[in-house]
């Protein structure tokens, strides 16, 4: 399989890696990226970049590939989506898939126009072998119908001190931590219930990352934790002082369409972290940790353990539970034979609005009603969006 890359950053560095060592036949053609920070990762490997090239549209004339992978900063997916579109390629973007409102409605307008089957998405944990075992016991009718989700993604300070040093300490490029690390789970937990996020609240700030808890300050010289990450392209050194508007801990209450409600809590400075959830149906419960490897589905009647399942990444240097792996073998399988995938774009943009209303709910100190964004979106992906305006007026 032949592919192309717009931003090669640490983490196609990465996914090229990972292709690789599940298709042997991989390669990479081309890249565009001033400063390509996956490049040391995919050299220690031995595998080529490619040409380098100045622009992608000098990329998509000067190659011939099979997949276009968009590992760009948040902010340039759209752009990036659209001329992978245009040029008639089947296009791979790293998420979020873009980062706001705005930028969902034209992507959907997009995807009306190019359709939905030609652009792929990395919300990984769809691919995890533990969310997999999640859905297939709900589709087993274990939990019956899904009243309430209480879930969370908390992450070390070593994590935490990274996004206040990278890029996506900006919301303007990253579209907030919510969106920027969140989105996973959110699309998730969407997927578990099965219909749209309605009403959201919320609430965070910053409070661990902060001048008053920097080590100096309390006497401590040792800042080696806290630098441990790399970060990439406008990477900074200040971690407890840092200019960012990104927040390091959010709490989040919504309520689906179908009634059911979910909670979800973040936090960027826990030392010993989780990355859990509790589904509970009418029929059952489902409690699980993609950090610390279980799921447990227990019935309600009884309260007999059902499943009690355990989970380790393949490797040392595996990333995402082993749901990397699992990405790679359907995307290669995709390409090869149109394989049916876990998640699709559209669910990337549903997952994208709700992380961002709940952005708007915290700042704003307000319950946002998704009603109207949805109406809108549907408009934009079905090409209604003009008879609706000449009704109107």
């Amino acid at each position: 399989m032949k592919v192309a890359i717009i931003g090669l950053g640490f983490r196609l560095g990465y996914l090229g890696r990972i292709f690789r060592d599940i298709d042997p036949s991989f390669e990479i053609v081309g890249y565009v990226d001033p400063a390509p920070a996956g490049l040391p990762s995919l050299t220690e490997a031995g595998i080529s970049p490619g040409k380098a090239y100045e622009t992608p549209e000098a990329l998509i004339a000067g190659e011939s590939f099979d997949l276009l992978m968009i590992g760009s900063p948040n902010h340039l997916h759209l752009d990036h989506i659209r001329i992978g579109l245009e040029a008639g390629l089947t296009v791979f973007t790293e998420k979020p898939i873009v980062i706001s409102i705005a930028e969902s409605l034209e992507l959907a307008r997009l995807l009306n126009r190019y359709g939905h089957d030609r652009l792929l998405v990395g919300l990984v944990l769809r691919y995890s072998p533990l969310y997999r075992d999640l859905r297939k016991a709900q589709a087993e009718g274990r939990l019956g119908e899904v009243v309430s989700i209480e879930a969370s993604e908390h992450i070390e300070p070593y994590h935490g001190a990274f996004f206040m040093r990278d890029w996506r300490r900006y919301g303007r490029y990253a579209g907030g931590f919510m969106l920027e690390k969140c989105c996973h789970d959110l699309d998730l937990y969407n997927g578990v219930v099965g219909a749209r996020p309605r009403f959201v609240a919320s609430f965070g700030g910053r409070k661990s990352f902060v001048p008053a808890n920097a080590p100096e300050s309390q006497g401590v010289n040792d800042l080696e934790l806290y630098h441990r990450k790399p970060s990439g392209w406008m990477g900074a050194d200040k971690v407890f002082d840092s200019d960012g508007d990104i927040i390091d801990f959010q709490t989040a209450i919504v309520e689906y369409e179908n009634g059911a409600s979910m909670t979800f809590h973040t936090n960027l400075n826990v030392p010993d972290q989780f990355r859990r959830f509790c589904v509970i149906g009418s029929k059952g419960m489902a409690e699980g940790d993609f950090v610390r490897g279980f799921l447990d589905v227990h019935t309600a009647r009884d309260n007999e353990k059902v499943i009690a399942n355990t989970y380790a990444a393949p490797s040392a240097t595996s990333h995402h539970y082993g749901a990397d792996e699992q990405m790679a073998e359907d995307v290669i399988a995709f390409i090869q034979t149109g394989a049916k995938q876990p998640v699709s774009a559209l669910d990337a943009i549903e997952a994208g609005i709700l992380a961002l209303a709940m952005d708007e709910a915290r700042i704003g100190r307000k319950v946002v009603d998704l009603a109207p964004v949805w109406a809108q979106y549907d408009a934009c992906l079905n090409g209604e969006e003009e008879p609706a305006r000449a009704k109107s007026a």
